[in-house]
C-alpha cells in the first residue's frame, strides 16, 4: 500500500500541471487569453532581435519562443515565468559558436541545436538530482556584472548596422572598436538616419506611452522611415539593407548533431550557459512568485526548462530560459496560470503565418537600434552604484566579470566571477572571528564582554570564536592561539566560548585536540564553553575528546568557571588584584 501511494509523488515532475489544470476556471481563462495576446505581439521582435545576437537565421528567435515556452510553462512551477530566447543566453550562444562556425550558416545551426540539447540534458538531469539550490552559487554581482558586459558587447557588435558600415565584427571590444574607427569615412548616412529615428522613436514611446510595446512601433518607424527613403532617393543610392522575409511557417523538425568531437567543443559553453539560464530562470520566478505570493520549486523549474530546451534542440529553437521582459509583461498583462505562456506560443504560431513575410522591409539598421534599446535596459545602473558603495569584495567580482565579459571569452566571464566569488567567500570564512572576552560587572549577570578595558585573569584566556572550524580555518586559529603563547606565557590555561561554532571538520577537531594536549604539557589546560550539541557530536565522531577533553567541556558560564577556577594555581591567585571571578571574592585579599 506504501509503495502505490508513493508512487503517484515520486513521478509527479512528469505532471506537474495536475495540479493546477483542475482549477482553472472561466474567468482565470479570460485573463490568461489576453495576457497571451499581449505576449505573442512582445515576443514578436524581441525574438527576431535575440536571434540577431545569436547569430542564427532571425526566424528560429521566433521558434524559441513557441514549443519551448510551451513545454517549460506546462513542466516548471511557476505562474508568471514566460521562457525563450533572451539577450544573455544568445550573446553567451554567439560569442561561444562564432569560433567554431560562421554565423548564419547550416553547420553554425546545427551546433546550436547540439548546445541547446546540451543544456536540457544538463537541466533536467540537475533538476532530477535535486541540485535546485545550485544556482545559490552564482552571486547577484555576478549576474549583475555579466550582463552589463553583455549589454556593452551586443552594443558594440552592432556598430556595423548602426552606421551601414561593412567591416568585420570578430574579436573583442576592442578589435571591434579598432576596426569601426578605420572604417568611419564609410558611413551611410540614410542607414545611420533610419537607426537614430528607431532610437529615437523607441526612447519616445517607452517613456511616454508604457503600455505600447515600444520595440514594435520603433520597428515600424524605421520600416517605414527606409521604404520612404528608397522611394524618395532609390535604393541604389540608400543602400539601406535589410533582413529579409522570414518564413511563413511552423517550427520545422530538426535534430542536433551527436558526433563526439562537436559535443567535447561545446561542453564548457553549454556548462555555462546551463547555469546562467538556470540563475535567470530561477531569479525571475522567484521575484514574480513574491509579487504573486506563492512559492516556487527550484527543481521542478531546473525539470521545466530542461525539457523545454530538450524539445526546442528537435523543434528548430535555441537555447531557451526565462525571459524578465516577457515574464514581467505576462504578470502586468493579468495572467492568472501556466497557461497563458501556453497560449502565447501558440498565438506566435498564427501571427508568425501572417507577419513573417513583412521583415522584408525591416532594416538591419533598425534592428541594431533595437538591440541598442535593449543593450541599455540591460546595465542596471543603479545596482551597480549600490555594490561599488557597499562592498569592495562583491565590487571585485563585479569588476572581473564585467572585464572578463569584455575581453576574454563570455562563458569565461561567469566561470570568473563564481570562482571569485567562492574564493573570497572561503578567504572570508577561513579567518572566523577571534576576540578576548571576560566577565563584565556592568552587564547583567556579569555576562562576557570583549571590551579590551576589561581586566583579564593573568591565569586564564577566554576566547570567543565567531565562525566555523574547518581546514582552511585552522591556520588562522593556530597562528592566532600560537601568538598568545608567546605574548602571555603566563596565561597558561584557556578557555573557548563555542556559541559562536557552528561546524568543525576532522582538521578542525584535530587542531582543538593537538591545543588541549599542548596547554597540558605546559602545566595549563583547555576548556570549551557553550558547547552546541551539533558540535559536541562532530567532536565525537572524530574522536577528538578524550576522557580529559570530555570533562572540560562546560554548557553554561557558570559551570565553566567554577570548575576552571579549581584548576587555577592559588598562589597566583593569591597576589591578583583582577578578582575578575566571584569565586575570587572568598580568596584572601591580595599581598
Amino acid at each position: 500500500m506504501s509503495v502505490t501511494s508513493a508512487s503517484p509523488a515520486r513521478f509527479s515532475w512528469l505532471y506537474p500541471f495536475a495540479a493546477w489544470l483542475p482549477s482553472v476556471s472561466r474567468p482565470d481563462l479570460k485573463a490568461d487569453l489576453v495576457a497571451a495576446l499581449t505576449g505573442a505581439i512582445v515576443v514578436l521582435p524581441q525574438g527576431v532581435a535575440f536571434a540577431t545576437i545569436a547569430g542564427m537565421p532571425p526566424q528560429y528567435g521566433l521558434y524559441a519562443g513557441m514549443v519551448p515556452a510551451i513545454i517549460a510553462a506546462l513542466f516548471g512551477s511557476s505562474r508568471h515565468l514566460v521562457s525563450g530566447p533572451t539577450t544573455a543566453a544568445s550573446v553567451v550562444l554567439f560569442s561561444s559558436l562564432s569560433l567554431l562556425a560562421v554565423p548564419g550558416t547550416p553547420d553554425y545551426v546545427s551546433l546550436a541545436l547540439t548546445l541547446t540539447f546540451m543544456v536540457g540534458v544538463m537541466e533536467l538531469a540537475l533538476g532530477l538530482a535535486r541540485m535546485g539550490a545550485l544556482v545559490n552559487f552564482i552571486s547577484h554581482s555576478v549576474v549583475v556584472g555579466f550582463t552589463a558586459g553583455a549589454a556593452v558587447l551586443i552594443a558594440v557588435k552592432q556598430l556595423k548596422h548602426f552606421f551601414g558600415v561593412q567591416m568585420e565584427t570578430e574579436g573583442h571590444v576592442h578589435d571591434i572598436l579598432i576596426s569601426f574607427f578605420g572604417h568611419a569615412a564609410d558611413i551611410n548616412p540614410y542607414a545611420t538616419a533610419v537607426a537614430v529615428v528607431t532610437l529615437v522613436v523607441g526612447i519616445l514611446v517607452k517613456r511616454y506611452l508604457p503600455k505600447f510595446p515600444y520595440m514594435l512601433a520603433a520597428m515600424l518607424a524605421g520600416g517605414v522611415l527606409a521604404i520612404g527613403l528608397d522611394r524618395l532617393f532609390g535604393s541604389a543610392v540608400t543602400q539601406i539593407a535589410t533582413v529579409g522575409a522570414l518564413p511563413a511557417s511552423l517550427p520545422p523538425l530538426s535534430a542536433p548533431s551527436f558526433a563526439l568531437d562537436d559535443i567535447r567543443a561545446l561542453a564548457p559553453a553549454a556548462l555555462a550557459v546551463t547555469l546562467f539560464a538556470l540563475t535567470e530562470a530561477v531569479s525571475i520566478g522567484r521575484a514574480l512568485g513574491a509579487r504573486g505570493g506563492y512559492r516556487i520549486d527550484g527543481n521542478q523549474e531546473f525539470i521545466g526548462q530542461g525539457l523545454s530546451n530538450l524539445a526546442g534542440a528537435f523543434f528548430s529553437g535555441y537555447v531557451a530560459t526565462g525571459s524578465f521582459n516577457r515574464s514581467a509583461v505576462n504578470y502586468e498583462a493579468g495572467a492568472r496560470t501556466p497557461l497563458a505562456a501556453v497560449f502565447a506560443g501558440f498565438m506566435l504560431m498564427l501571427v508568425v503565418l501572417f507577419v513573417a513575410p513583412l521583415a522584408s522591409y525591416l532594416p538591419k539598421a533598425t534592428m541594431a537600434a533595437v538591440l541598442f534599446l535593449v543593450a541599455w535596459g540591460l546595465i542596471d545602473r543603479e545596482e551597480i552604484r549600490h555594490i561599488i558603495k557597499a562592498s569592495g569584495r562583491e565590487s571585485a567580482v563585479l569588476g572581473v566579470t564585467v572585464f572578463s565579459a569584455l575581453f576574454l571569452d563570455l562563458e569565461f566571464a561567469i566561470f570568473a566571477g563564481v570562482l571569485l566569488s567562492l574564493v573570497l567567500y572561503l578567504e572570508r570564512t577561513s579567518k572566523p572571528r577571534l576576540v578576548t572576552v571576560a566577565p563584565d560587572d556592568r552587564l547583567p549577570n556579569r555576562a562576557f564582554s570583549s571590551d579590551p578595558e576589561t581586566p583579564q585573569c593573568p591565569q586564564l584566556r577566554l576566547l570567543r570564536i565567531d565562525g566555523s572550524l574547518f581546514f582552511g580555518a585552522v591556520p588562522h586559529l593556530e597562528t592566532y592561539v600560537a601568538r598568545l603563547r608567546h605574548t602571555h606565557p603566563e596565561q597558561k590555561h584557556l578557555a573557548i566560548v563555542a556559541d559562536g561554532i557552528n561546524f568543525v571538520d576532522l582538521q578542525g577537531g584535530e587542531a582543538l585536540a593537538k591545543e588541549a594536549h599542548r596547554r597540558r604539557a605546559e602545566g595549563g589546560g583547555f576548556y570549551m564553553i557553550n558547547v552546541k550539541q551539533g558540535l559536541w557530536e562532530a567532536l565525537e565522531r572524530c574522536e577528538c575528546l578524550d576522557a580529559e577533553g570530555v570533562r572540560n567541556l562546560f554548557q553554561t558560564k557558570e559551570a565553566a568557571i567554577r570548575g576552571i577556577f579549581q584548576k587555577l594555581d592559588k598562589s597566583v591567585c593569591a597576589k591578583c588584584d583582577k578578582r575578575i571571578f566571584l569565586e575570587c571574592k572568598g580568596l584572601p585579599k591580595p599581598v
